[in-house]
């Protein structure tokens, strides 16, 4: 394959990027500590992979409320931040540039992540899903009905998490609304059935998505202010149905003057896909063949399988 392309600069928002290849947000659950908070061993892993155009940093909890998949990073407290600030760093030293995907993950989250409350969402619509919990994946539950004071409260804790990024260093943010998580339950009919300023017609169920964009927006300007859209996907009530389109068009047409959208589509089975290679835009320059991934390793702790990749160099 031809990947010269790849290695062309492209400009998002304020960010000059020297390549096209993207790092994407992966979830490694190495946050396995009381503070849910980044360590030496996310820094570097981060800055193994700086030379990539752009990382995007793994999902990334914008409130304790808003946590909702086990041993993930968090970006409300100041130790978070601290943490944060030592992975941006490291990827900065070495030349790299890195933006934080921020995250509430509604009612895919579980009550054995809540002192036993259940999550928060649209409507009290189970996903029918499998969350992450200490003890294991088990099934979502029925989530209670956000109140419009919760609301408020989710918007503003995006735009304090963002100014969190922004204070440990990132280069900018990703508001995840893809998929399964809090705004996409809003924006689904079949998970939103509020009668509300936020339920019913498409304006509404996207006025939530449209709010958290426009405070994240308002807190670190737009040009730093991106998102992670995905419409549908593979299963429960998340499956496309007539409004997936219409919906996911009038969301975009609403988001104009970010900094990037990113669009994805349904989930699919990656397992015997090569995904960890540290060096990526190397091996794809000298057509060097891609590292095997080792999923034993993928979601658990330690540094086996997450910072032990060989790069070109030393294969």
């Amino acid at each position: 394959m031809n990947f010269a392309p790849l290695f062309t600069p492209v400009r998002i928002g304020d960010l000059e990027l020297p390549t096209r290849i993207a790092m994407a947000p992966l979830p490694r659950m190495r946050a396995d500590n009381p503070g849910h908070g980044p360590t030496a061993l996310q820094a570097e892993y981060y800055a193994q992979r700086a030379s990539a155009g752009l990382i995007v940093g793994e999902a990334t909890a914008i409130s304790l409320d808003g946590f909702g998949w086990t041993d993930t990073p968090g970006l409300w407290s100041s130790e978070q931040v601290r943490g944060w600030r030592q992975v941006t760093e490291a990827v900065h030293a070495t030349g790299g540039r890195m933006i934080a995907q921020l995250w509430r993950t509604g009612a895919m989250s579980h009550p054995d992540l809540r002192e036993g409350a259940l999550p928060l969402s649209a409507s009290a619509v189970d996903p029918q899903q499998r969350s992450v919990t200490p003890t294991g994946r088990k099934p979502t539950v029925t989530p209670r009905v956000m109140s419009t004071v919760e609301i408020r409260q989710t918007i503003a804790d995006y735009a304090t998490a963002a100014c969190n990024a922004i204070a440990a260093g990132f280069d900018g943010v990703q508001i995840l609304a893809n998929y399964l998580y809090l705004p996409a339950q809003f924006l689904n009919k079949a998970t939103n059935q509020r009668t509300d300023a936020y339920g019913g017609s498409i304006a509404n169920r996207a006025r939530l998505s449209q709010e958290i964009a426009d405070a994240v927006a308002t807190a670190v300007g737009p040009e730093r202010t991106g998102g992670r859209l995905g419409p549908m996907h593979e299963t429960g009530p998340f499956e496309a149905h007539d409004e997936t389109l219409p919906t996911a068009e009038y969301v975009i047409s609403h988001l104009n003057g970010l900094s990037h959208l990113l669009v994805m589509g349904a989930t699919r089975d990656l397992t015997a896909t090569p995904l960890d290679n540290p060096d990526l835009p190397a091996r794809l320059a000298t057509g060097a063949p891609l590292a095997d991934i080792d999923w034993s390793t993928v979601y658990v702790s330690g540094a086996r399988g997450y910072t032990d990749y060989p790069a070109l160099a030393t294969v």
